[in-house]
């Protein structure tokens, strides 16, 4: 058995390569040792807040230097880091932390006071770290990221040690509702990682390998999408095993000019983004200027939570050639189920994929595999390392993870067909989940809002076809009997509840929703009548 974990294997790096590149954030750079000390300084910090082995650390930052290096400092003190998605709501910020049983939470100046307002509904929080954004000062309640940086002068170790055991919990917006806290023992993430990485280090020699293997700087590595999303985070993560430097954008909304002046300042070797709603701009950027940007250290860009599409894949080819485009087919808690591979002139169809290691597509009532080239729909199950489960949710976890003809494997819902070949059509997630810019929306969190509105009397959301963002939420509503509503209050009216991008960009007024006796409506419809719909009033 092996017994990988990240501290261990970040701490044996920064001893072999100290002064190489770790974090780079515009002018800001940071080596490995350093790194490694000032995320010593974050685990003393902890541990002397009292916590306990595996107590849950929140981050709730946009992407910067400080989300990584605490996050060492973290799983240095034998604790579990925690996501938050900057984009949520209060209602959803405090369910999450309770959710996860948060003891302590690092914060951009800039949400001070938005926690202001909610810290009394999260009594288990007992540690606030302010990382200075230039919001403001440093809030009473609150003590400064950067003191607790540089507290500590030594290696930091928790009293009750690491191990492989030891969790990193990704928080998903799934497809039932509020946010699921996925857990990946250290030892199963590092594996599943370093299977796909573009370097890797032998699985079974422990920090030994490390030493022989790493030598020198690794990739350049630039996550363009969030870091509190998985694919940000678990691409920074690999490339960090292999000794990489991670270079975040300044900008906290997406600037395709500052990602491609990034990429040729900092000979960016990788780069991470979310399908179309990253991949359109970019490219609109070197149509528009073809020989601004030299991009001659790019050697591959990953795409990962939305499918991007053959034409921008053709367009990017059409400037350099010889880049590798991978649309790796994961979910937060099934890494590795497919990979779709782009070079040279030949761009890759949409939704086209070859199987992961260990993936199955199986019938979803028998576990039977689906036969190659019959057409049949199947679910794609995969086995191997995966996630404990989710957090605090044995029902749900029971659900996903299933054991078939002995072996456990994680099934999240994707439907897929087998090509003759071998290889996979993905169809979509059999829930009526939107996926809009690789957010998950689960439609009766909106619909539920929405009916909160004096005016309303019914409603349902669905996802509707997007060129850059792949898919928007949009909504049908039934209003209450002689109400006058516009959609521009309803849409305001979500936004004051949910996440932006939980609010609907359209709205389409109906007579009646048209629910069955059950309750149950028909998604598949309205999907369609929005789509006649929006083409009738464009």
């Amino acid at each position: 058995m092996t017994e990988w974990n990240f501290a261990d294997i970040w701490e044996t790096l920064a001893e072999r390569i100290p002064q190489a590149p770790a974090l780079i954030h515009g002018d800001r750079k940071l080596t490995w040792e350093a790194m490694d000390q000032r995320a010593n300084g974050i685990a003393r910090t902890l541990i002397d807040l009292g916590v306990e082995h595996q107590d849950k650390v929140a981050h709730y930052l946009y992407n910067c230097p400080e989300y990584l290096e605490s996050t060492f400092g973290i799983l240095k003190a034998g604790l579990a880091p925690v996501n938050t998605n900057y984009r949520y709501g209060d209602e959803e910020i405090v369910y999450l932390w309770d959710n996860a049983d948060a003891v302590a939470v690092v914060f951009h100046g800039t949400f001070a006071e938005r926690i202001e307002g909610l810290r009394s509904r999260v009594p288990k929080v007992k540690g606030w770290l302010w990382v200075d954004d230039g919001s403001g000062p440093c809030p009473a309640w609150a003590d400064p990221y950067e003191d607790a940086a540089k507290s500590a002068t030594e290696r930091v170790r928790g009293p009750w040690g690491r191990s492989g055991d030891d969790l990193i919990l990704l928080y998903t917006g799934g497809t039932t509702g509020m946010p699921k806290g996925v857990m990946w023992r250290q030892d199963d993430l590092f594996l599943r990682l370093n299977e796909g990485n573009i370097m890797k280090l032998p699985e079974d020699e422990g920090l030994e390998g490390v030493r022989r293997t790493i030598s020198g700087p690794g990739p350049v590595h630039l996550p363009a999408c969030p870091l509190m999303h998985g694919t940000g985070l678990f691409t920074a993560l690999g490339m960090m095993d292999v000794g990489g430097s991670i270079v975040t954008l300044t900008n906290r909304r997406f600037d395709p000019v500052e990602l491609l002046d990034t990429v040729d300042r900092d000979q960016v070797n990788t780069m991470a983004i979310v399908g179309d709603a990253f991949a359109k701009p970019i490219l609109r950027e070197l149509d528009a200027n073809p020989d601004r940007w030299k991009m001659s250290t790019l050697l591959a860009i990953i795409s990962s939570g939305v499918i991007w599409s053959e034409p921008t894949k053709a367009g990017l080819l059409r400037h350099r050639p010889s880049l590798i485009l991978i649309d790796a087919f994961s979910s937060s808690e099934a890494l590795g189920m497919g990979v779709s591979v782009s070079s040279g002139n030949a761009a890759e169809h949409t939704g086209h994929f070859s199987l992961g290691r260990g993936v199955r597509v199986v019938n979803p009532d028998t576990g039977a595999d689906v036969v190659a080239g019959s057409g049949e729909v199947g679910v794609l199950a995969l086995g191997g390392r995966n996630p404990l489960g989710y957090y605090r949710d044995p029902e749900k976890t029971a659900s996903t993870f299933k054991v078939i003809d002995g072996v456990r494997y994680s099934i999240p819902g994707d439907f897929a067909t087998v090509e003759a070949d071998g290889s996979i059509t993905l169809l979509g997630r059999g829930s009526v989940c939107i996926n809009t810019g690789g957010e998950k929306v689960f439609p009766e969190e909106v619909e539920e809002v929405l009916k909160l509105h004096p005016g309303v009397r019914d409603a349902v959301a669905v996802g509707f076809a997007d060129e850059r963002f792949g898919e928007v939420v949009t909504a049908a509503v039934e209003l209450n009997p002689g109400a006058t509503v516009s959609e521009e209050e309803l849409i305001e009216h979500v936004k004051s509840q949910l996440a932006g991008y939980k609010a609907p960009k359209r709205i389409r007024f109906v007579d009646s929703i048209g629910r069955a006796p059950t309750g149950k409506v028909d998604y598949a419809r309205h999907r369609a009548e929005m789509a006649e719909w929006a083409a009738g009033s464009a």
